[in-house]
């Protein structure tokens, strides 16, 4: 019993991964694998096919064949149980069984058929044996790797020594100075250690006030501040807990990691993600007082036309840096639109928001919890929702035409934008049946890119304004039926929003001058798409 080869072919006579376990020359391998297409048959029950020379034991595999090339005088059950132990590693190693997957672990498969068959002999060894061998576990190189972390550890501790060092020097200096705001950022030039979106907020002075439902802030949100002539800014003199500060560092550090990086280790570093790139993510607070009015779209649209669900969740969030800043009311202007319902905090004064859509606590005396800590809304002070199903409002409409001409799928994509909003960072996802490849466009306003692994191709634009209220794309793939293009799902994020709530005046409850306060206001998308 002589197994010649074990290889993985496509079902048109593409060869992916073949290994040869007899000498052979590569010519006469490639003869009898372009050989096999042509001779399996349809509607066979069998799965072994015999020729002059050689035995071919083979296996479906989605779109692919498992196939082993034997002599005529081996032995079919001993290659039928080859066979078997062959396509239970595949899928093992592999994390798709498509040609693109087979590809990508190429090597891992041929290393895992050595040890199932020797000398065209197969080993008695099972899956679970197979990967233990297969990963080649050195006690040496678990040491070295110790060794260096070590020392990686070891740096990263006096980097933090240092920085604490620095932070409590600043923090000293900045006792002294009377009357001068110093913000967070003017503490030092590092980076601030956790995200701002795993703080919580603490209560401060009496309990049982909770916060209301957080979300993100992205750069797309729109600031601004009303300052008082009377009022100085109040003194922020240390950082909140939990808030490390990176502050730079040594050249004797720095030698040390690029050390390690000429040898060929890979260093971690710690990098604060952008703000662009998580919407939880937001900028340090440097005003006394922030409120965030954001809304978030929940939309679905038919893709013939028409609305079958609009819904817009709205909240308004309250963070204080100084607890002196706490006693306050906050006076609001709606955009007086008749299908916003809004509903305020239980603790909050329903009556006073009523008559003079002023919203303050039940009790005066009791102040609003302050600090920098929880949700990146801060505590939640109102909500408000839209329900409707007027095609007029919504935001970015978009019309999906595929049409199939010969062995060709032609799709135009366009889109409308209302002229009410400026999106921003939109991006279109439209689903694709599986490709090879991807798909040819020939016409695009924006960027594009498809992601092959979920076989999904994204458009995307950075703004749309006046200047690009719609735009279209054009792009080609293989037949395919009209369903698979659907749904298409999109994200943006814009300035204002559906209820147009803007802050007018923050009163102070003891009296004295209206302390400083930003609005920072974000339409974003949580489920849009055209099914």
């Amino acid at each position: 019993m002589v197994v010649l080869a074990a290889s993985i072919v496509g079902k048109s006579g593409k060869v992916l991964v073949s290994r040869q376990f007899v000498d052979m020359s590569r010519i006469r391998i490639e003869g009898l694998l372009a050989a096999f297409p042509k001779l399996v048959g349809t509607g066979k029950q069998h799965t072994y096919i015999e020729t002059d020379n050689v035995r071919y034991v083979y296996q479906p595999i989605e779109a692919l064949y498992l196939l082993l090339v034997t002599n005529k005088q081996s032995n079919i059950l001993e290659d039928l149980e080859t066979l078997r132990m062959l396509s239970k590693l595949v899928p093992e190693y592999s994390y798709s069984l498509d040609e693109e997957g087979i590809c990508k672990t190429a090597f891992e498969l041929i290393f895992a058929f050595d040890e199932v068959i020797s000398l065209g002999h197969k080993e008695n060894v099972t899956v679970a044996q197979v990967k233990q061998y297969c990963e080649m576990e050195s006690h040496e190189e678990k040491l070295h790797k110790l060794v260096l972390q070590s020392k990686i550890n070891e740096t990263k501790d006096v980097m933090k020594r240092k920085a604490s060092e620095i932070d409590k020097s600043k923090i000293e200096k900045g006792r002294g100075d009377k009357g001068g705001f110093m913000s967070l950022q003017s503490m030092g030039s590092g980076r601030i250690e956790n995200n701002f979106s795993d703080m919580s907020i603490s209560s401060g002075g009496g309990g049982g006030f909770g916060s209301g439902s957080g979300f993100g802030l992205s750069t797309d949100i729109e600031s601004f501040s009303t300052k008082s002539k009377g009022r100085p800014p109040s003194s922020a003199t240390a950082p909140p807990k939990g808030l490390g500060m990176q502050l730079g560092k040594s050249q004797k550090t720095n030698q040390f990691l690029e050390s390690l990086k000429a040898e060929g280790e890979v260093i971690l570093e710690d990098v604060q993600p952008k703000a662009s790139q998580s919407r939880s993510a937001a900028p340090p607070l440097t005003d006394p007082i922030t409120l965030t009015v954001e809304e978030k779209l929940n939309v679905t649209l038919k893709r013939d036309g028409g609305v079958s669900n609009f819904d817009v969740q709205g909240t308004l969030g309250l963070q204080i840096l100084n607890q002196e800043d706490g006693h306050i009311q906050v006076q609001i202007e709606t955009g007086g639109n008749p299908g916003i319902l809004f509903k305020t905090h239980p603790n909050m004064n329903k009556e006073l928001f009523s008559n003079e859509n002023i919203l303050g606590l039940k009790d005066p005396n009791r102040p609003f919890p302050t600090g920098q800590s929880g949700d990146a809304g801060g505590v939640g002070l109102l909500k408000w929702r839209m329900q409707t199903t007027d095609e007029s409002i919504v935001p970015l409409t978009i019309n999906c035409w595929p049409s199939v001409s010969g062995n060709e799928t032609y799709v135009s994509i366009e889109y409308e934008a209302s002229s009410v909003f400026d999106l921003r960072n939109v991006v279109i996802s439209v689903p694709l049946p599986a490709l090879r490849e991807a798909p040819n466009v020939r016409q695009v306003d924006g960027e594009w890119r498809y992601d092959s692994r979920n076989s999904i191709l994204q458009w995307s634009i950075l703004l749309i304004d006046d200047s690009n209220r719609s735009g279209s794309m054009e792009f080609v793939v293989p037949p395919a039926d009209s369903s698979v293009f659907f749904p298409i799902s999109v994200q943006f994020s814009a300035t204002n929003t559906f209820s147009d709530l803007k802050v007018l005046n923050v009163i102070p409850i003891k009296g004295g001058a209206p302390p400083k306060f930003a609005q920072r206001t974000q339409l974003i998308t949580d489920n849009y798409q055209v099914v």
